[in-house]
């Protein structure tokens, strides 16, 4: 049983209850917060916060810097420790307004957890992220086999992913009603689908592969007609498990979405490796398909449009996160004009 100080633990939950409910922040985003401070307080033996030091802080930054990831067997990755470091930050302003702490705690004393300018750098820097090419994922989909329902499922999965961009988590979400098979889009409605940042996006179905609409829509198909799903039954149901003459075995479809995205990864990862390709996952297609459009959609005003499709208010970002230009482009563009 691990060790607690309960008065630390008291004073916590009030804090993650404030980013909760005054925040707003997402509950994935309040437990990483409360998994930063834990780490805090096992390098200070679970000391009260009543009794903080700066040294405490710079101990604790120092600690991070030397660790290695469980993982990985590598040293924390910038980005983690900067992560961590927010969280105590954030934790430590809040205290210094709070009775009982702030007596003992500065604002200011919040800023001992900052990252060092050249850590902060690298925590930032952004990194040339693989994913597959438009070949490669029709090697893989090809690949995928059809000979249960769960493996039609699967491949629809697939499609649907090469046709959307969406992303995973609001995927496991989606259910046969948010699906509009007339004018080929499908409605991300944030009230009930798990988009990033509860955003609602309408994204329309992109002409990539007549082969990826064909398998969705005869998925969409067998649900509706064979299976007899309904409006609120899910797009991509998880695997009914029953004991049948005392083993587990897959009998149906469940009508509940799924709770999470892991199943969904799971799914993509195997299709490359099936295919001998790199295990990549659902949020590589989101490069793919920008690195498609960058050259199928060459106006403004249509790239515009593709960055709306998924999900980005400006096409700004669509191009700062999934086209960054390498120092060695950068160097043959610079060099190389077209200026008539």
């Amino acid at each position: 049983m691990r060790k607690i100080n309960e008065e630390n633990e008291r004073i916590k939950r009030r804090y993650l209850q404030y980013l909760k409910a005054a925040k707003r922040k997402d509950p994935s985003t309040v437990l990483k917060a409360a998994e930063g401070i834990l780490r805090f307080e096992e390098s200070t033996n679970f000391a009260s916060f009543k009794s903080f030091r700066i040294e405490q802080a710079i101990k604790f930054q120092d600690r991070l810097n030397e660790e290695v990831s469980k993982t990985t067997g590598k040293p924390l990755a910038k980005s983690t420790i900067r992560s961590i470091l927010a969280a105590n930050k954030g934790l430590f302003f809040w205290l210094a307004g709070e009775a009982g702490y702030k007596s003992r705690i500065r604002h200011s004393d919040a800023d001992y957890f900052n990252m060092d300018a050249k850590g902060a750098r690298a925590a930032s820097a952004s990194r040339e992220t693989p994913y597959p090419s438009m070949e490669m994922a029709r090697h893989a989909f090809q690949y995928m086999p059809e000979k249960t329902e769960i493996d039609r499922r699967n491949k629809a999965l697939f499609a649907f992913l090469m046709l959307t961009g969406a992303r995973d988590g609001a995927v496991a979400s989606l259910r046969l009603k948010h699906i509009n098979m007339f004018d080929g889009c499908v409605y991300q409605d944030a009230r009930e689908v798990k988009t990033k940042n509860s955003k609602t996006i309408t994204t329309y179905f992109l002409p990539v592969d007549a082969a990826y609409l064909d398998c969705f829509k005869a998925w969409v198909k067998y649900l509706k007609e064979t299976a007899l799903f309904g409006p609120d039954d899910p797009l991509f149901p998880p695997p009914k498990v029953e004991a049948v003459d005392g083993e587990f075995q897959i009998t149906g479809l469940r009508r509940e979405t799924y709770k999470n995205a892991s199943a969904i990864r799971s799914v993509i990862k195997e299709a490359f490796t099936r295919a001998d390709l790199p295990p990549f996952t659902p949020h590589a297609f989101r490069k793919t398909l920008v690195k498609w459009a960058d050259a199928a959609y060459p106006s403004r005003e249509a790239f515009k449009a593709f960055s709306q499709n998924i999900g980005h208010s400006s096409e700004v970002t669509t191009i700062s996160a999934y086209c960054p230009v390498n120092i060695e482009r950068q160097g043959e563009l610079i060099k190389s004009p077209c200026v008539s």
